[in-house]
């Protein structure tokens, strides 16, 4: 399964971005879907999870900014961002919970660079 995720870019602040990431290959079933960033030296952190129904979670600093929605017939989670803050510029990460019947695997896509001036 491979990640690919696109959308970042460089936004004042106050701005908007929306990443997607969409998943290939030989895909069984996806449970959870979500996005982690990390900034130099810190580690990666949670930002948004969306499991294959519509149940969220979100880190608290993004609440009532950031939205995750899911299309599961793409295999593609996004991630809208409003009221970007400088303190959202880091390199974002998706994310996918594979499930088949034997097994269950986590998969990392490379991430992409969301900046936010002020």
């Amino acid at each position: 399964v491979q990640l690919q995720a696109s959308g970042g870019g460089l936004v004042q602040s106050g701005g908007s971005l929306r990443l997607s990431c969409a998943a290939s290959g030989r895909i069984f079933r996806i449970n959870v879907m979500g996005w982690y960033r990390a900034t130099p030296g810190q580690q990666r952190e949670l930002v948004a999870t969306i499991t294959g129904g519509t149940n969220t979670n979100y880190r608290d600093s993004v609440k009532g900014r950031f939205t995750i929605s899911r299309d599961n017939a793409k295999n593609t989670v996004y991630l809208q961002m409003n009221s970007l803050k400088p303190e959202d510029t880091a390199v974002y990460y998706c994310y996918a919970e594979h499930a088949t019947l034997y097994d269950q695997r986590d998969y990392w896509g490379k991430g992409t660079q969301v900046t936010v001036s002020s």
